[in-house]
């Protein structure tokens, strides 16, 4: 996913293992790092990335202080050696707080839940068409079916077809489940290699389990952290 950031943060290795690890394992644009608040401040008024790391402990202005004097739309990721911190944090727009030293299980974790995170709301200010809900037709035999988005409870695939289910009917695709999902977008989420699930469906999650109506899905550890990411924007 292409995003932009910027890293603050008055650790010089600290800034560098964050851009390692965002120019091995993202297709990121780093706009710029800076060193301290000032150097931020300044900065931002010409630069608007997508988000910021921001690191809590530093001179001049902490990064709290400096969260405080930011548009409160900009979204943060706050970086820190503190868990104090934690809950005042989510009084911005926060999307992660990562403990330093930040691990790559844990960078790939945040990266997962950024990704979900404006994925979510990309899809949720999209426009939608006029006259009603978004629909599409699925061939079965020699009929094409009309099915609207929001009736889809999941998809699951099963070796060269897809099962589609709805609460009145299942019907078969012959396509693959890979080539389903590159044609959703949110509320519809990959959680297993054999499931899709429509996120405006889920009953409740549990135990690694999602249930929609009388069905429990598994959330494999492949898809686990993309889905939370988007499910995370949801939680009060």
């Amino acid at each position: 996913m292409n995003l932009s950031c910027i890293i603050i943060d008055d650790e010089p290795n600290a800034v560098n293992l964050l851009e390692i690890l965002i120019g091995q394992n993202t297709k990121w644009q780093l706009l710029g790092k800076c060193y301290d608040a000032l150097e931020a401040i300044a900065f931002l008024k010409e630069n608007k990335p997508d988000f910021i790391f921001l690191d809590i402990n530093m001179p001049q202005l902490s990064g709290m202080e400096l969260a405080g004097l930011l548009s409160k739309d900009t979204k943060i990721v706050f970086t820190t050696a503190y868990s104090e911190y934690a809950a005042e944090s989510y009084t911005f727009q926060t999307i992660d707080y990562l403990l330093k030293p930040i691990t790559l299980k844990r960078f790939l974790e945040a990266m997962h839940k950024i990704e979900g995170y404006f994925t979510f709301h990309a899809a949720s200010h999209s426009v939608q068409p006029a006259g009603g809900s978004e629909y599409f037709f699925v061939k079965s035999g020699k009929v094409l079916r009309k099915i609207l988005m929001e009736d889809i409870q999941y998809f699951e695939g099963e070796k060269e077809y897809v099962r589609l289910v709805t609460p009145n009917e299942q019907l078969l695709i012959y396509r693959r489940l890979k080539e389903i999902e590159e044609q959703l977008n949110p509320p519809f989420v990959r959680v297993h290699n054999s499931y899709i699930v429509n996120t405006k469906q889920i009953i409740k999650i549990q135990d690694n389990h999602i249930y929609i109506a009388a069905k429990q899905i598994p959330i494999s550890e492949k898809f686990k952290d993309k889905f939370m990411g988007v499910i995370s924007q949801r939680i009060f």
